[in-house]
């Protein structure tokens, strides 16, 4: 059984300034009875990927969800029958999808952590905003699998 302590988000502030570190769950294959009976039903932040020819994950999405949310949105976003999406349904009807988690009970905190990917991950096209409570955002991460996205 999954404890919630062993992954999540945690937050240090320096002055003006937040510190994130974020422990990933391990990436698991994406199917329903994976993401039933292993993904709390808990707010927290997810990224969804797709296994390109050459094994290399590829991400698909990133986002948070709230109370109840990341078992129910996991699922959603990664069951082509419940993808309201044309053509993320294509790529998870074609594709092996990916995903991990890291719950967290702070609204805040994880619009500050979505901002900061999405700005990493898609400049040109990210339309969150952070929680304005810091001047400067820095973000750690680990992962028990050693997928790390943010050097």
């Amino acid at each position: 059984m999954i404890k919630l302590d062993e992954f999540g988000i945690k937050l240090v502030k320096k002055g003006e300034d937040a510190h994130y570190s974020i422990r990933w769950s391990p990436l698991k294959i994406a199917d329903r009875w994976t993401i039933n009976s292993t993904v709390p039903a808990v707010a927290g932040i997810y990224e969804v990927y797709w296994m390109d020819d050459h094994e290399h994950l590829r991400l698909l999405s990133v986002g948070l969800t709230h109370y109840g949310g990341l078992r129910s949105e996991l699922r959603r976003l990664t069951d082509p029958e419940l993808n309201g999406d044309k053509e993320a349904r294509k790529t998870l009807e074609d594709e092996e999808i990916w995903f991990r988690y890291a719950p967290c009970n702070s609204a805040s905190m994880m619009a500050d952590v979505i901002w900061f990917f999405r700005t990493v991950y898609f400049p040109e096209k990210n339309d969150t905003s952070h929680s304005g409570r810091f001047k400067k955002i820095y973000m750690n991460e680990s992962a028990p699998d050693k997928l790390i996205w943010v050097p």
